[in-house]
C-alpha cells in the first residue's frame, strides 16, 4: 500500500479572500467551491483548500490564524523579480534569504487571513 498526500486544508474565516489571493498571486486554478464555505485550488501537484471556519471562531474583527504550519511554494525562476511583484500588490514578504549548506533562495511571507507561506527557489 502506497499512501500519497494530495491535499492540504487551511481552515479560515473568509473563504473567498483567501481563494482569491492564492488564484491572483500564484495562478492557482479552482477546482471546486461551495460560495464562502469550501474552495478546493489546483496548486501543481497537490491541492490547496480552503475550509469555513466554526461558528465559535468567527469574528467581526480581522482574522489572523494562528498555527505553527508553513506551506512551502517552489518557485520556477527569478524569486527576487516575483517578491518584488507580490510586494507592490501588498502582499506581506520578508527579505530573501539563504542558509549555508542549502542551493536555494527562501522567501516567507503571509497570506490575507496571516497563513505563513515560503517562497523557494532551487540554486543550480
Amino acid at each position: 500500500m502506497q499512501v500519497t498526500p494530495y491535499r492540504i486544508i487551511l481552515f479560515g474565516q473568509n473563504i473567498t479572500k483567501l481563494k482569491d489571493f492564492y488564484i491572483e498571486n500564484f495562478g492557482f486554478s479552482l477546482v471546486e467551491e461551495i460560495e464562502d464555505q469550501w474552495a478546493v485550488l489546483k496548486a501543481g501537484s497537490m491541492e490547496l483548500a480552503f475550509h469555513k471556519i466554526g461558528e465559535a471562531y468567527q469574528t467581526t474583527e480581522e482574522f489572523k490564524a494562528v498555527s505553527n504550519t508553513k506551506l512551502i511554494f517552489k518557485v520556477e525562476g527569478d524569486l527576487a523579480g516575483l517578491r518584488e511583484r507580490l510586494i507592490d500588490k501588498g502582499v506581506l514578504l520578508g527579505e530573501i534569504k539563504s542558509f549555508e549548506g542549502i542551493k536555494a533562495l527562501f522567501c516567507d511571507g503571509e497570506d490575507v487571513e496571516g497563513n505563513v507561506f515560503q517562497l523557494e527557489e532551487q540554486l543550480g
